[in-house]
């Protein structure tokens, strides 16, 4: 037991004595008296409890928080703050020109990259170029066609004409890249959320 728990054990017994002699003061019968000093040891023992166990505590609140927020994020203002999944990394659910899509936030992308069945769901008009954009990924170099996504909205944010790729080697996923992070006024981490700040507070970016 550190000095700190020495002194919180302390300063809990002194503060059960103090309230002790307080009911037993005011002369009543004893097994109210004693009902009332057990709830009283209930609330002290849980106070007790809920600060030496803060840091864990922190933890399973910052995760319910995060399992509560979900894939919308939670809006605070014009910020939108996104909860850390259990996988670790940053997903967000997005509107793409009108269809629902969910999104890995990935500052190590250039670009955002979006599948086959996103593009058709939002009706996006993908170029279909001789010389398509070769792009290196986790599983290498792979070839993408352009297009270019008319409305893209995130809670309170959004982003018109928004460039991206396309190709059927992304599979299902969906990935915002830096030239969507570089046209926030900011981005950060902030622990195990991250935040998400519109260039133009109040209007699309």
């Amino acid at each position: 037991m550190t000095g700190d728990d020495t002194a919180q054990l302390v300063g809990a017994v002194m503060m059960l004595v103090l309230v002790g002699s307080s009911l037993f003061a005011r002369r009543l019968p004893l097994g109210p008296t004693l009902r009332m000093l057990a709830a009283w040891m209930l609330i002290f023992a849980t106070v007790l409890v809920g600060y030496s166990y803060r840091v864990e505590l922190g933890g399973v609140f910052r995760r319910v928080s995060g399992d509560l927020m979900g894939e919308h994020g939670q809006t605070a203002g014009d910020t939108l703050r996104l909860p850390m999944a259990k996988d670790g990394h940053f997903w967000v659910r997005a509107d793409v020109n009108g269809a629902s899509a969910k999104f890995l936030v990935d500052s190590g992308a250039t670009t955002t990259a979006i599948s086959v069945a996103t593009a058709r769901a939002a009706g996006l008009q993908v170029e279909d170029s001789a010389l398509p954009v070769s792009i290196n990924t986790a599983n290498g170099m792979v070839e993408a066609q352009r297009t270019r996504i008319p409305r893209l909205t995130l809670g309170p944010i959004t982003t018109r004409d928004h460039a991206a790729l396309v190709s059927p080697t992304f599979g299902d996923t969906n990935v915002l890249g830096m030239n969507f992070l570089s046209s926030l006024a900011g981005w950060r981490v902030e622990g195990q959320t991250l935040v998400l700040e519109p260039r133009n507070a109040g209007a699309a970016v």
